[in-house]
């Protein structure tokens, strides 16, 4: 089975809508941050291991317990996999924090922050110019 095939691309959407599930209404971990979302998640073909990339909104000590609890009720997720989806296997999960939200809004301020400099100083040099030109005609 080739990595991108169709049947592996439905199972990914399938165990990453099941485990946001998980999260979201059935683990009661109080580490677990409320503002946790699975991003991805990679099953590999063979359906022994899975990749789940979390992101967490929130500050980093939120974030490193959220994994850690993810990580100590990863029996219990596995388990409920099992029950709610019909696979041949269950994958056995790797939580991996996933930051590429937070550094898209970083990127994004950043270019906002470029361009609103960039603007202010065309309307600087345009001002400088005006001003210039008042004084030429005196």
């Amino acid at each position: 089975m080739r990595k991108n095939s169709i049947k592996n691309t439905r199972i990914n959407a399938e165990v990453q809508k099941e485990l946001s599930n998980i999260i979201r209404g059935e683990i009661k971990d109080p580490r677990i941050h409320p503002m946790t979302s699975v991003m991805a998640v990679e099953v590999a073909p063979d359906l022994k291991t899975c990749k789940a990339f979390i992101s967490v909104l929130g500050r980093e000590e939120s974030k490193q317990s959220t994994i850690k609890g993810l990580k100590s009720a990863e029996g219990y997720i596995r388990r409920q996999l099992a029950k709610n989806l019909n696979l041949r296997n269950t994958p056995e999960i790797r939580f991996i924090l996933d930051e590429s939200i937070e550094y898209g809004v970083n990127m994004s301020k950043l270019i906002d922050d470029v361009i609103e400099h960039d603007h202010s100083k065309e309307t600087g040099d345009q001002t400088e110019e005006k001003t210039e030109e008042t004084v030429d005609e005196e």
